[in-house]
């Protein structure tokens, strides 16, 4: 909610859809968590050595996703070409983290709720990015 609150009290008016920004990051923050929180678990798990990829793909994904919540949060002009770039590369993050924790997801519910997570950070970082293009044409940005 401070996020809107904070949107609604930027001294310029945003040309933008506040209430796709809003949702996208508060995703991309809980997504980050999550990730943490997954690596985490996995480094507990007996069988680490079986989980390094799950580990490095979700530490990675985490910073992405919390770039990106930081770059879309800032709107004093924002660059569209930038932004666009920026969800892309979580959406392939989120995909990949995605797929990886997908292979462990039978044994650990830590991986099934990190997949989950991603899936859903992935779909909205697509969302955010056709919006942007379509913004490309209707002064979205």
């Amino acid at each position: 909610m401070k996020t809107s609150e904070m949107f609604a009290a930027h001294p310029r008016k945003l040309t933008m859809d506040v209430t796709a920004i809003t949702e996208c990051i508060n995703v991309l923050v809980e997504c980050a968590d999550v990730c943490t929180s997954c690596a985490d678990a996995c480094l507990g798990e007996q069988a680490v050595q079986k989980l390094t990829k799950c580990i490095g793909l979700n530490l990675d994904c985490a910073d992405i996703c919390q770039t990106t919540a930081r770059v879309l949060s800032r709107q004093t002009d924002p660059v569209p070409q930038l932004l666009r770039t920026q969800l892309e590369s979580c959406a392939v993050a989120c995909r990949l983290c995605m797929q990886e924790c997908e292979v462990h997801s039978e044994m650990h519910q830590h991986c099934r709720i990190c997949r989950a997570s991603c899936q859903n950070c992935e779909k909205l970082c697509q969302d955010l990015i056709s919006r942007l293009s379509e913004g490309a044409r209707t002064t979205f940005l």
